[in-house]
């Protein structure tokens, strides 16, 4: 981070480069169900997400919303718990991510 500078030059950039979330018919996620790593409990993982981390966390918090469950989202992937990945697939579908396995 700089505080200052006294270059009349000087351009401050931005860290990371924004990523444009892609419309929701063009994204391909795919939900699948997990067991391992998570104590024997079930989780269903959304992957392929492709867009900013506020679009991802919002999607997350629509699926946990609908679904009446915990979760998290962070590295493109959301996080659900419990093995619900039909009524996922079917929640995706209705807010138009068509390409959803």
């Amino acid at each position: 981070m700089i505080v200052y500078s006294t270059n009349p030059d000087f351009n401050l950039e931005p860290d990371e480069p924004q990523v444009e979330t892609l419309a929701p018919e063009r994204q391909k996620l795919r939900v699948s169900i997990e067991r391992k790593g998570r104590g024997g409990k079930t989780a269903t993982i959304v992957k392929g997400f492709v867009g900013s981390d506020d679009d991802l966390q919002a999607l997350a918090k629509q699926l946990k919303t609908k679904c009446g469950t915990g979760g998290s989202a962070k590295d493109g992937e959301i996080i659900i718990q419990g093995e619900i990945k039909d009524k996922i697939v079917s929640i995706l579908q209705t807010l138009g991510y068509s390409n959803s396995k």
